[in-house]
């Protein structure tokens, strides 16, 4: 029977060790660098790079070498941006998106996709050449320098040791040059590196070269209303409610620059915008980059000494109705196999392995820690039950051990060595929402009346979607819901009911109006009432029925090596358990196996696995959260895809 032999095999210590074993320049990749950073150093642009090496659109890889046209020594813009013809035009570069690109230039979806109708059917592509509206360039501004002067654009993930590298300064210069970033280093910052020049206005960031064009696209002017401030609320958490970045709330309030003092009256936007972390770019981890020993710990419930008595059969019997007990050894064998992977990339992780013989409110954490001498670890795995990941959590913050949740949706105490590896529920639902507004979408909310917890959670914090009239008896008005929609969006309508008579309504109002409107059903938690035949799985792909999930269904080669993988072991198909216990330690291990501590490649990189994605951010009172969510659709084939 399933497992029974892996059962009776455990011990109370379980180790594995991974033993590791004329016309152009050339410049070497190094770690972190992008080809905006390169162009701008060898005073390029980055189109002349991917000109010269056109293998570098799909990424650059550590250690590549790139052939650098030589260039007279000016600063050039990185702008893949230029007049032709009298038009504007863009050329899409790698990692760009069309929410990006709309973004950059102040221009909606439906104008940019009118523009480019081939986007409909191809999709955004590396290297397309997009037309951009015409009445959306703002400005064209031409400068002469009268000064050797050089700024640099803080870009995402860089730091100042980066860029004070990057020019052969130190970070002392580059801090008397620009004071303002003594104590923080904004993203989007115009520093100034060499020169003796004055700061550029906030609202026009002027580029000192010769004769040299540049297209800026101002930032359409936001709606605002008023809010007072209220006893202890920080810049922060004022930044974070309200859905805008700490630099804008100063330039709508430049008095906060001062401090914030309560009973203060705010300009503040009249549109709620999700509150968003910076986006991390998604990347593949380097299999190894150190060759320093590492140790990982994993704490698992297996719970042998409830079992050691069984008999064959009535182990048999046990796992059949131990629902818990299967979920332990579905994620033990999903991390054997990321161990065995982690062997054959030459890993130098030590890996052991304890019983953590738990329960809700009973481990036995502190004495594994104890007697294994585990704050010598660099990461703990486990345990499942959140109240002792938070008790291991507590005993290893002296050492600074990461603890990985790998399985709770509590967020429990806020100490900052926790890493939760499951988003939040929360945070799930304001994926779905920041996808929307992403699209500029307009959001109309069909919410049945017992779904009270949900209709006050979009209340509190989605204060821009309107709600549909229910009639008398609480069933769906196709009048008001009809009269809510607008012909120049894509209408969402958030759908969360278990009535089958309410989705069929709601299903049916929608299709009546797609030759009028662009509509696309969503839900925001699964709904076991859809998958019922009572209800057409075809309408719900006309429909493009889309969610958010915290995992997906993948069918790369990757993600069938691992399941040929699992089957070979354990002769069956992994479960869902059985993934996240591969994506959890082998994302794990590819961490720890990079030139820094696993807490920085956490805070910097984001990365995906089979069916999981891992992008962490620092929570405001401490502790690490994962906010990698897939936004995934029916389409019309009846499959699922995931959402550009």
């Amino acid at each position: 029977m399933r497992y029974i032999s892996i059962l009776i095999t455990i011990t109370f210590l379980f180790s594995y060790s991974v033993f590791a074993q004329g016309k152009t320049i050339t410049h070497k990749v190094e770690k972190g660098e992008t080809i905006s950073q390169i162009a701008q150093k060898y005073y390029v642009t980055p189109y002349d790079i991917f000109q010269l090496n056109p293998d570098a659109l799909t990424g650059l890889k550590v250690n590549s070498v790139l052939l650098i046209p030589k260039s007279s020594g000016k600063q050039v813009v990185s702008v893949p941006a230029k007049m032709t013809s009298g038009k504007l035009t863009h050329q899409v570069l790698p990692k760009e998106t069309l929410y990006g690109i709309q973004k950059r230039y102040g221009i909606s979806d439906q104008e940019l996709k009118q523009a480019n109708p081939f986007l409909e059917k191809e999709g955004l592509q590396i290297g397309q050449v997009l037309t951009i509206p015409s009445n959306k360039v703002q400005k064209i501004i031409t400068t002469d320098s009268l000064e050797k002067v050089i700024y640099h654009n803080v870009l995402p993930k860089e730091t100042k040791y980066s860029i004070a590298k990057q020019y052969g300064i130190t970070v002392e210069e580059l801090e008397r040059k620009n004071p303002e970033v003594v104590s923080n280093l904004p993203e989007g910052f115009k520093l100034l590196i060499k020169g003796k020049a004055s700061k550029p206005d906030l609202d026009q960031v002027k580029v000192e070269l010769k004769k040299e064009v540049t297209i800026i696209s101002q930032a359409k002017p936001i709606p605002t209303m008023t809010y007072v401030v209220k006893p202890k609320e920080t810049l922060y958490g004022l930044s974070k409610m309200h859905g805008i970045s700490q630099q804008d709330l100063i330039l709508l309030n430049p008095f906060l620059s001062e401090g914030v003092v309560e009973g203060m009256v705010l300009k503040v936007p009249a549109v709620l915008n999700t509150p968003q972390e910076t986006k991390k770019e998604y990347t593949e981890l380097s299999k190894i980059k150190t060759n320093s020993r590492k140790k990982l710990a994993l704490l698992l419930p297996f719970n042998i000494a409830k079992i050691e008595g069984d008999t064959l059969n009535s182990t048999a019997k046990r796992l059949k109705k131990d629902k818990f007990l299967n979920m332990t050894l579905d994620f033990y064998a999903g991390a054997l196999v990321a161990i065995d992977s982690a062997k054959v990339l030459g890993l130098n992780i030590d890996v052991s392995i304890f019983d953590s013989q738990e329960t809700k409110n009973t481990s036995a954490v502190a004495s594994i820690i104890r007697d294994n001498k585990l704050q010598d670890s660099d990461v703990v795995i486990g345990p499942f039950y959140q109240s002792n990941v938070d008790k291991t959590a507590e005993l290893l913050l002296p050492n600074q051990v990461a603890v990985i949740s790998p399985l709770s949706k509590d967020q429990g105490v806020s100490y900052d060595n926790i890493f939760q590896s499951i988003p939040s529920p929360d945070a799930v639902k304001n994926a779905m929402f920041d996808y929307m507004r992403s699209k500029g979408g307009n959001m109309i909310a069909v919410v049945d009346k017992k779904k009270g917890s949900i209709i006050q959670y979009i209340k509190e914090n989605h204060k821009d979607v309107k709600f549909s009239a229910l009639n008398a008896n609480g069933g769906v008005s196709a009048e008001n819901l009809k009269s809510l929609f607008v012909g120049d969006k894509i209408n969402y309508v958030v759908m969360e009911t278990a009535n089958t008579g309410m989705i069929k309504a709601t299903i049916a109002t929608m299709l009546s109006a797609m030759s009028t409107y662009r509509v696309q059903l969503v839900v925001l938690e699964t709904n076991e009432t859809l998958n019922t035949d009572e209800v057409s799985i075809t309408n719900l792909a006309k429909l493009k029925l889309i969610y958010p999930s915290v995992n997906r269904e993948n069918q790369s080669a990757e993600a069938l090596i691992f399941e040929k993988e699992f089957k070979k072991k354990n002769k069956i198909e992994p479960s869902v358990f059985a993934t996240r216990g591969f994506d959890v330690t082998f994302d794990t291990m590819l961490r720890l196996s990079q030139d820094k501590k696993y807490q920085d490649t956490a805070e910097n990189t984001a990365t995906q696995q089979v069916d999981n994605k891992f992008e962490f951010y620092k929570k405001e009172g401490g502790g690490y959260a994962n906010k990698g969510i897939y936004i995934l659709y029916y389409d019309t084939d009846l499959t699922i895809k995931e959402a550009n």
